[in-house]
């Protein structure tokens, strides 16, 4: 379909409308499968395939189902303590450039040979998919703490160039949600702060970024998943906030991303107290088709978070597509079974339950956006991922974001032999610290020295270390407000560009130009 002009949206009318019904409900369905290929898996990941859909491989997948597209995924059928190593979507570049064409090449010899839409959670920092081969970002709160929405806008632009390469037409980021900032809650660093305004700039820098490299983009979770103190995976998180408050804090971001162009929305599991008590935003026609789609204006694709998650398993599998269908979702990520879910709108089609009208009207926004991607520019070659360029951006945004909290500012921070330590788990950041180190001249030893301490994702007050120098938060920064060292670094991101510019400030080589993106307890915004 790429190169076949005319209007994306008149083409989508036509192929809608005459699409049979089996061709029409699959289109609405966007699943995961098993296997790092697409014709040929493991033995565990065909079990896999067979439990979620009936079928051996995700090639048969696309056959059977005809689905408007595939999410990749990172986790495994295969046992991960298993001498081998577990097969997932995501092994290597070249892995998922073959899975890839093995999916279209599936969507191609079906009679109406529809593009897919092939997508991943790429939002770099703690939710990232691919990373090797592919430039890695900072996390979206070091992005926030930059506070530069073109730096953003250049870092996403490269970003997307790299998967763009790889065959992916869309990307499920950025996080549009709004932290609170006392540091509680599931997001974390997923988000770009606490500031309504700052984050919807960002929103709006990250979704120009995205497009600009004929990527789809995506912002989520609507209306906010910011200010819940809960884990959407595993229960239904209560979004308190009254309207005022809704229309202050939460929306102003999905309101940008939605200005920029985004082409996807992604719904939460959130219950909106405030508009449909009870309900999960997912499953609410007051909040994705009263206020999503009359309120704010959005006439792209609805896209639903993973119905394999725990608040939208209330129903069976089948009920649950039908309900999301008629809430206002377009395309329904991740069913959990998805053979069930096929039925279930077929069913309900037939029925009468579900309107025809209604699904139709969903099938063409997902065409018209799949056929606009289509018909743009050729891919990038794969030689082109993780050059000099892709890096220059993420250095330049990771130098932007790091903040000194406590200690001088355009000074070297350690004198002498220094010794990088670090909690459990990170023995990654460690090494490039350290190799970082050492090219600005730093000496590093393993014992003794003055010791710089790295704290990250997941970490605790046990994890700092009472004697360090130095101690550098490389997540959400409140760990911070509990160490006793005498200089504190953030660089919320653990990449290996982050260290870089760590450790070129750690050197007195580089300002640390960077603003705490949320506010913390007995720090300044900065030190500097």
């Amino acid at each position: 379909m790429r190169g076949t002009g005319g209007d994306p949206a008149a083409r989508a009318t036509v192929l809608a409308t005459g699409l049979p019904d089996e061709d029409l409900v699959g289109q609405v369905l966007m699943p995961y499968a098993y296997g790092s290929s697409a014709n040929s898996v493991s033995a565990a990941s065909a079990a896999g395939n067979r439990r979620l859909a009936g079928v051996d491989t995700p090639a048969e997948m696309i056959t059977r189902y005809r689905p408007g597209g595939l999410i990749l995924v990172g986790f495994s059928a295969d046992d991960p303590t298993a001498a081998t190593n577990p097969t997932t979507n995501v092994d290597n570049p070249a892995q998922v450039r073959a899975l890839i064409t093995g999916l279209r090449a599936a969507a191609a010899s079906l009679p109406a040979s529809l593009p897919l839409l092939i997508g991943t959670d790429q939002e770099y920092g703690v939710v990232t998919r691919i990373r090797s081969g592919v430039v890695q970002l900072p996390s979206a709160l070091a992005l926030g703490a930059a506070a530069d929405p073109e730096l953003t806008r250049r870092a996403w632009a490269a970003a997307g160039a790299d998967l763009a390469a790889l065959g992916l037409n869309a990307v499920f980021a950025p996080v549009a949600d709004v932290i609170a900032d006392g540091g509680a809650g599931s997001i974390g660093s997923r988000s770009y702060g606490s500031d309504p305004g700052a984050v919807a700039a960002q929103v709006d820098a990250a979704v120009r970024g995205i497009r600009s490299t004929g990527l789809a983009s995506t912002v989520k979770h609507f209306p906010g998943h910011g200010h819940t103190a809960a884990d959407s995976h595993a229960v239904l998180p209560v979004l308190a906030q009254g309207l005022a408050e809704l229309d202050a804090v939460d929306l102003p971001p999905f309101v940008s991303g939605i200005s920029a162009g985004t082409d996807l929305v992604m719904s939460g599991h959130l219950d909106v107290r405030a508009i449909d008590p009870g309900v999960p935003a997912t499953f609410s026609p007051k909040v994705l088709i009263d206020l999503l789609r009359g309120r704010l204006g959005f006439t792209g694709v609805v896209i639903s978070d993973a119905l394999r998650m725990t608040p939208a398993r209330r129903w069976p599998a089948d009920e649950a597509a039908v309900r999301a269908l008629l809430a206002g979702n377009d395309l329904l990520l991740q069913p959990p079974d998805l053979a069930a879910a096929w039925r279930g709108l077929l069913g309900a089609l037939r029925s009468g339950r579900l309107p025809r009208p209604r699904l139709i009207e969903a099938v063409t926004r997902i065409l018209a956006l799949k056929l606009r991607l289509a018909d743009g520019p050729e891919p990038p070659d794969m030689s082109t991922m993780d050059g000099d360029g892709q890096r220059t951006a993420a250095g330049r945004v990771a130098a932007a974001a790091v903040t000194v909290l406590r200690g001088g500012c355009g000074v070297p921070l350690v004198s002498g032999p220094v010794r990088v330590t670090t909690s459990a788990g990170r023995d990654r950041q460690r090494d490039w610290l350290t190799g970082a180190l050492a090219a600005q001249g730093v000496s590093v030893v393993e014992s003794g020295g003055v010791e710089v301490h790295l704290v990250g994702y997941g970490d605790t007050e046990a994890d700092l270390s009472p004697g360090a120098a130095v101690t550098v938060g490389m997540d959400l920064p409140h760990l911070l407000e509990r160490a006793g060292s005498g200089t504190l670094v953030a660089t919320y991101s653990s990449s290996r560009a982050s260290m870089d510019a760590l450790a070129a400030v750690l050197a007195g080589r580089s300002p640390a130009p960077g603003r705490s993106p949320v506010r913390l307890s007995g720090l300044p915004r900065s030190a500097c």
